[in-house]
């Protein structure tokens, strides 16, 4: 522990700590809708929803004197607010259905909505869009497989209903004229309106669910970060509170060592004397680490000690090279920053990717201004392929290579520059991704003077 700040800054172990993260997270997005994430309280809340739609349209018909089959849907609807109520009894609302549970229920809403409209017109009957609603959840809340067979059944029923259906109602002494290709016109509109409307669902939950696992795997990683920094300014700490008593115990064992009277009294003394010594020793290499273990410093450094902790874990790696640079207004003098633990964790992420794809040569460079501070990290690799540049900052976009092809080790996973641009833009970075003019990428990151700016003493 006596050096254990150098130890993390040469080492990154929290790297290591964050990759295992990562590592996790990225096995898990494969499949971010593995399991159902349809709720007891949800279909059961919008079933009711419809059952008390349905016997309004029923009253409203009733009301109009439109020659309805009453029975046979009060029937079908007095069927689902059966099915509805058992399964609010069975289940406690928070409970989440089963992948093949959750789509025999939406299935089930299905076969009791198409019932009604095979009573009431089939295609012919306006509410027929009532069918989308079903593969709308399904495809929000379901695997993949589950949602492919509430679909198929939904695109059945559909056309089952465009074949063989009932006329729609109408008054006794109206008639109304619904031709086939008028039907199978409205049958096709409906299933291309699932279609998208499904699609579009599904693909907004995926993104979603991956987002939100992304920005979890950030603040694990912050929270790292975090925790690291405050166990350094106690370990500073702890050394000097800890130095007078040390002090004052070694003097009076040395009083009592002098005057002891037995060799036994003398002996435990001389003990005493010898741990109190090795305790100043263990304190002595903290206070003797480099001068970011203070506390001082673990709240402020300069752009150069910034600089050189994100640069020194890459410094010894064979095939590039990595060099830092703080360059400003001549008239304007080098600021003091607060150490920022999602700072120092970005920046060295960004360092840690351009030495993996430079050719020969990263340079980091610390620009200071009259009104803002940024950091720049450029490589003279290929720089970022067009497709991924579009959409770099975004979870699980990547072209790393694996472990075996990584001159740093670390396997490509697309999070660290979600992570990374994430971190900054919560102390108030604006943070660009662009390619040089002749070759290799570049990452910038540039702040308000403000915002990043250690406050004067």
């Amino acid at each position: 522990m006596s050096d254990w700040y150098a130890q993390d800054a040469a080492g990154r172990g929290l790297d290591r700590t964050a990759q295992e993260g990562l590592q996790a997270a990225d096995a898990l997005r494969a499949q971010p809708l593995r399991q159902s994430r349809l709720r007891v309280r949800t279909v059961v809340s919008l079933r009711w929803a419809i059952i008390g739609g349905e016997l309004l349209l029923l009253f409203a018909a009733w009301a109009f004197e439109l020659n309805v089959p009453f029975g046979w849907c009060v029937a079908l609807i007095a069927a689902g607010a059966w099915a509805n109520l058992l399964t609010s009894i069975a289940s406690p609302g928070q409970r989440v259905f089963g992948d093949t549970e959750g789509a025999a229920q939406l299935s089930l809403d299905i076969l009791q909505l198409s019932g009604l409209l095979f009573l009431t017109g089939g295609p012919a009957n306006p509410f027929i869009l009532v069918l989308m609603a079903p593969v709308t959840l399904a495809a929000a809340s379901l695997p993949r497989w589950q949602v492919a067979l509430v679909a198929a059944l939904s695109t059945a029923m559909t056309i089952f209903l465009t074949l063989h259906s009932l006329p729609l109602p109408t008054a006794p002494d109206q008639e109304a004229v619904i031709t086939q290709p008028y039907r199978v016109a409205v049958a096709a509109a409906i299933l291309t309106g699932t279609m998208l409307i499904g699609g579009y669902v599904r693909q907004a939950a995926l993104e979603s669910g991956r987002m939100a696992l992304a920005l979890d795997v950030t603040q694990s990683v912050l929270s790292r970060e975090q925790r690291l920094s405050a166990l350094g300014a106690l370990a500073a700490a702890a050394a000097h509170e800890l130095g007078t008593p040390l002090a004052t115990i070694a003097i009076v064992a040395k009083e009592m060592a002098r005057e002891a009277s037995t060799p036994q009294a003398k002996e435990d003394a001389e003990l005493l004397v010898a741990q109190a010594a090795r305790c100043r020793d263990i304190l002595r290499r903290l206070t003797d680490a480099p001068a970011e273990a203070s506390d001082e410093v673990h709240e402020r450094m300069s752009l150069r000690q910034l600089l050189d902790e994100v640069v020194k874990p890459h410094s010894g790696i064979k095939g590039v090279r990595v060099e830092a640079i703080v360059a400003g207004q001549p008239n304007q003098t080098p600021p003091t920053v607060r150490r920022m633990p999602e700072v120092i964790h970005a920046i060295a992420s960004f360092v840690e990717n351009a030495v993996d794809f430079a050719a020969s040569e990263v340079l980091v460079t610390a620009r200071f201004e009259a009104d803002a501070i940024s950091v720049e990290v450029r490589d003279d690799g290929p720089g970022f392929a067009p497709e991924i540049l579009a959409k770099l900052g975004e979870p699980y976009v990547t072209t790393r290579p694996g472990a075996e092809g990584s001159r740093t080790g670390h396997i490509g996973m697309g999070l660290g520059f979600f992570i990374a641009k994430t971190l900054l833009e919560r102390t108030g970075a604006v943070v660009n991704f662009q390619n040089g003019r002749l070759r290799g990428a570049v990452v910038n990151a540039r702040w308000a003077r403000d915002r990043i700016e250690a406050s004067p003493e």
